[in-house]
């Protein structure tokens, strides 16, 4: 699969976090552009906070593959990573990430800082942004708007 197709099949992987209520994330990882991995946030009906769509989607490929290390293997994700899951796919040795949108509140790969490249660290990861941004974008804002408005409050 080429790129665009990749980040298609995160976005449907957000679609599915935010038919169940959670933050429309998604991830999928790819070994030579084949997936292997896919993972939506989860925190809420998990009831944990690493429940995250980079998180799920590196068990699911490490268990692909036998083993943590993924190396060789890309990540597409419609939201750029936190620092904790940055963190994980530094640990994971993934080589590239492609990013939909950037998350200049809580981003970790260019916006509030960039663990991902970060040249004291032991891995360094290459990063493309900005693939099918307006859709990323999109399904963040309709999942807060229905939010604001079931809270009745514009503050989320």
């Amino acid at each position: 699969m080429d790129p665009t197709e990749l980040m298609k099949e995160a976005l449907a992987e957000a679609g599915k976090a935010a038919s169940q209520g959670e933050v429309p994330v998604g991830a999928v990882i790819a070994k030579d552009g084949v997936v292997i991995g896919r993972g939506y946030n989860i925190t809420e009906s998990s009831k944990d906070p690493t429940g995250h769509a980079e998180m799920e989607a590196i068990r699911s490929a490490a268990e692909a593959l036998g083993g943590w290390r993924l190396t060789g293997c890309e990540m597409y994700v419609t939201t750029e990573p936190c620092p904790m899951c940055a963190g994980a796919i530094v640990l994971a040795r993934i080589s590239k990430v492609w990013i939909g949108t950037m998350d200049p509140k809580a981003g970790a790969a260019g916006s509030l800082m960039n663990i991902l490249q970060d040249q004291r660290l032991n891995h360094f990861v290459e990063i493309e942004s900005g693939l099918l941004q307006p859709e990323c974008q999109q399904i963040m804002k309709e999942f807060f708007k229905k939010l604001r408005k079931k809270a009745g409050r514009k503050n989320i």
